[in-house]
């Protein structure tokens, strides 16, 4: 098939650091084409990717230095680009939220939106109803429930390329890890807490946005002042995951929201590291209890639940990651919607013929 891929502007495609929907959409379109199809990435100019890429911006818009700039234009410029080329794919496959349902309401039919992040906002609602029009792919079935009754076509859950996080049957590291951003609903407070609780060290890496930058100040900072069990690593590309993961002997992801996925689960089970996570959103999707992890529901819970966990067998995890989690079955998974999409197109087609 002849497949566009369409991404955020905001990371680069994957993200040189802190990332997650075009973390995605690399790995997807790089799966996409390892089987066979043809595939167009519109994305910045700095992209890695094997499929063929549409620069659309000179490069990613976080780590721009320029001090002026708007999102908003430089997402309606590729917009403008893709409609210029639509016909030449198969499928248009949108990673953008909803911001491209005014241009195309006159092709839905010919698109995929996967939606990447919450959806219990208080504008959503409205907007979905009014272009009930568009298929919608899912992230988890969790993600779903604030808008149940949109035109969900199914959901594929995220992969990782199987040999990008090496399986680590050793660890050497005797730490607990934390990795993600620093914000209320990551509670990295929590991941200290039950650190401490363990007597193990905590390794947190993990990105400050501007906005969670008071929070830090006011919150977390204070709990790493003079701490020699609790090291604040900074945030870290793929290139540092490997040692970061697999030296752990647990990942605490002790969120405090309706999490639509969580790709630093999968990251930890790739490199054989056990997970223990809160019960939010799609965690229960994510972790096979008993196998990749434990979830919880308190920070007594988390304290055995990591006992319990650095006693998995981690070979197991790892297998449990390519069965369920790699990219290549994500990409099988998209690929089949594509092909029911198209299904679709030709039976209305033939309908309007006869």
């Amino acid at each position: 098939m002849k497949i566009a891929q369409i991404t955020p502007l905001y990371e680069a495609v994957p993200p040189k650091l802190y990332g997650g929907t075009e973390r995605v959409v690399a790995w997807l379109t790089d799966a996409l084409v390892d089987a066979g199809h043809d595939v167009t990435l519109f994305a910045s100019a700095e992209a890695q990717t094997r499929a063929e890429l549409v620069s659309v911006r000179d490069q990613a818009i976080r780590l721009d230095p320029a001090e002026l700039k708007s999102d908003l234009a430089a997402h309606m410029g590729m917009l403008h680009e893709v409609r210029q080329r639509m016909d030449e794919f198969d499928v248009l496959h949108f990673h953008v939220d909803m911001i491209h349902f005014p241009f195309f309401e006159d092709c839905a039919a010919h698109t995929l939106t996967t939606l990447h992040g919450r959806l219990d906002l208080k504008d959503l609602p409205v907007v979905y109803r009014r272009w009930h029009q568009f298929p919608l792919a899912s992230i988890s079935q969790d993600q779903r429930r604030p808008l149940r009754n949109s035109n969900w076509i199914g959901t594929v859950h995220h992969g990782l390329p199987a040999d990008l996080l090496p399986f680590n049957p050793n660890p050497c590291g005797s730490y607990l890890a934390f990795l993600g951003r620093i914000s209320p609903e990551k509670r990295v407070d929590r991941a200290i807490a039950i650190a401490r609780r363990v007597g193990m060290p905590l390794k947190i890496a993990a990105k400050v946005d501007g906005a969670d930058k008071a929070y830090y100040e006011r919150e977390i900072a204070p709990l790493l002042r003079g701490s020699h069990d609790v090291e604040f690593v900074g945030e870290i590309g793929d290139a540092q995951k490997p040692e970061f993961l697999g030296n752990a002997a647990a990942l605490l992801f002790p969120i405090d929201w309706p999490e639509p996925f969580g790709i630093v689960m999968i990251e930890a089970m790739a490199c054989g590291t056990p997970v223990v996570a809160w019960r939010c959103g799609s965690v229960p999707e994510v972790i096979d209890e008993g196998v990749t992890g434990r979830i919880v529901d308190n920070e007594g819970d988390a304290v055995a639940a990591v006992r319990a966990v650095m006693r998995y067998d981690r070979a197991g995890i790892r297998a449990t990651f390519e069965r369920r989690f790699t990219a290549q079955v994500m990409a099988e998974r998209y690929a089949r919607l594509y092909a029911q999409l198209a299904r679709s197109r030709a039976q209305d087609l033939g309908l309007r013929m006869a």
